[in-house]
């Protein structure tokens, strides 16, 4: 190469010193093992699918040598690591090395590395599941030998695309940066409660001895009698939300005006409930909100009109049948009646004479037999749109923490947090990051992808974390993007405000980085002397 000639440094370097320092790359390569006969290690090229995927450059997670061409990978991975290393033969070669060990456990192992690196206490953990759509062969094998767990089937739920080929992903995350602790690929036809069940009867107990966490925190899919009866019997402590559909709940909602309400701010009351749902004492907290209750008016306008118009048509249908007396027609209004939820009807039964010939009977000529058809108008009750009204702006949280310390406010807290795995989720799917639709063609390689892609989400929601966190301790400001200064930056305005961040190299002289400003050096100085080397 000669000389003079530039490397983009960027944010990568960020990237790359989270990584060092959670001590990522030995982490990989004590699981997967190395060899000297590999010119890379199975550690840097995973460091760098890390780099490569919080890249933002739309690219895919699919990498080639080219995107590292122009990285100084003696600064971001090792000094002996050259980008045509870096090549699709090395990253499928790690793929498969990552299937084989088992992503789950190994991912575990660097989530407990991350915690602990960070010092976060771990109060509660929130499990959550969401999609992707996969381009590529639709199944392995129906081989009873095959060893891929998960199945790739058709029908991605999010875009309502029956087209698409689909995969899983279960999350767990921590509760104050939202940082996963665990991963868990899953077949494309599991729905949540089977998923959710399954990771309690089989990695609970382990994350629980590695994490050290209180609660586990889920939505309603959560809430099954194996899976909470699973949970009770190792002792884990959950919150979640309880369906309306159980009867247990629907009578407490029913019953909702006749509960002493408590006022816990911001618009929410709640009053608490005891259970013993599936034979475990619990608590529940019935809340009210109004913001809820004035949204979910609108929708239910919206769903008993759709309603409605398909029980009329239910009606229409039921109005062309014959039967052969009144008795049988009037039972088959009712049993009408009994399965609608808001129509019912005014009816009356007609007498239809039935003639052995075609066209006019004569005068006085008495019928063969007579048949009956329904007719009549429908009308929605006033007392079912009220009922429905009254359910409306409720929702149930179930605890089996019993502890009166465990107050209607922190319960609803630490439920709220939940939105830190949705947060997650939304980076993951994010334009930007690239990963909705996976470009593989080997199924087992999808699992091993699933990881890369979670990794990515733990070091940038760690570096996010890190910098706040070193920000306020420091005293130290960054500015937003109105110029204010700032102690909560996000991980991507800083990543962006890294932007054009370049090292050039002379012949006779030392590297220089170029493009830099003092907002840079404020992170880079908070961060420490690892982050200082990679950007002198």
């Amino acid at each position: 190469m000669t000389y003079p000639y530039t490397k983009s440094l960027e944010h990568h370097g960020l990237v790359a010193g989270f990584c060092k320092e959670i001590k990522l790359a030995n982490i990989i390569d004590q699981a997967l093992g190395t060899s000297e006969q590999r010119k890379i290690s199975f550690g840097n090229l995973f460091i760098a699918m890390i780099i490569n995927g919080l890249g933002f450059t739309g690219r895919t997670l699919h990498m080639y040598r080219e995107y590292f061409s122009d990285k100084p990978l003696d600064r971001l991975i090792a000094p002996e690591v050259k980008a045509e290393y870096i090549n699709d033969d090395a990253l499928g070669r790690c793929l498969d090395a990552l299937y084989e060990h088992g992503v789950s456990s190994l991912y575990q192992d660097i989530g407990e590395a991350v915690i602990k690196h960070l010092g976060l206490p771990c109060n509660s953990v929130h499990l959550d599941s969401t999609s992707f759509h996969y381009d590529g062969m639709e199944k392995l094998s129906d081989d009873e030998d095959d060893l891929n767990p998960i199945q790739i089937t058709k029908g991605y739920s999010r875009d309502h695309r029956p087209e698409l080929n689909q995969v899983v992903l279960n999350l767990i995350c921590e509760n104050q940066s939202g940082i996963p602790v665990y991963m868990k690929p899953a077949s494309g036809n599991i729905n949540d409660m089977e998923g959710f069940k399954e990771i309690v009867k089989s990695h609970i107990k382990s994350l629980k001895a590695a994490q050290s966490c209180r609660y586990l925190v889920a939505d309603a899919a959560l809430y099954v009698q194996d899976t909470i009866t699973e949970l009770d019997e190792l002792n884990q402590l959950f919150i979640t939300r309880v369906p309306h559909k159980l009867r247990e709940a629907k009578v407490l909602i029913n019953q909702a005006s006749e509960l002493d309400f408590k006022n816990m701010g911001n618009g929410y009351s709640g009053a608490w409930h005891q259970s013993t749902y599936s034979d475990i004492k619990q608590r529940w907290l019935l809340i009210r909100t109004e913001q809820a209750r004035k949204r979910e008016t609108h929708s239910l306008t919206k769903r008993m009109l759709k309603k409605a118009d398909a029980e009329r048509k239910t009606f229409k249908k039921l109005s062309q049948q014959r039967f052969a007396c009144q008795h049988d027609a009037e039972q088959a209004v009712e049993l009408w009646r009994k399965k609608q939820v808001y129509c019912d009807v005014i009816d009356e039964t007609v007498e239809i004479p039935i003639y052995g010939k075609k066209g006019q009977p004569k005068k006085g000529q008495a019928p063969e037999r007579v048949e009956y058809k329904i007719t009549g108008n429908l009308f929605t009750p006033l007392d079912r749109r009220d009922n429905a009204l009254k359910q409306l702006g409720f929702f149930i949280i179930a605890t089996n923490d019993l502890d009166e310390s465990l107050t209607m406010d922190k319960v609803l807290k630490t439920y709220k947090e939940q939105q830190s795995v949705e947060k997650g989720f939304r980076f993951l799917k994010s334009p930007d990051f690239l990963t909705s639709s996976i470009f593989i063609k080997k199924p087992e390689r999808i699992e091993a992808l699933l990881m890369v892609m979670t990794s990515c989400l733990m070091v940038y929601a760690s570096l996010e974390h890190l910098i706040r966190k070193k920000l306020k301790e420091k005293d130290l400001y960054f500015p937003d993007q109105k110029k204010k200064p700032s102690q909560n930056p996000t991980a991507r305005w800083v990543f962006q405000c890294f932007q054009g961040v370049t090292i050039i190299y002379l012949e006779s002289q030392s590297p220089m980085v170029v493009n830099w400003q003092e907002r840079q050096q404020v992170i880079v100085d908070c961060l420490g002397d690892r982050y200082r080397q990679i950007y002198s």
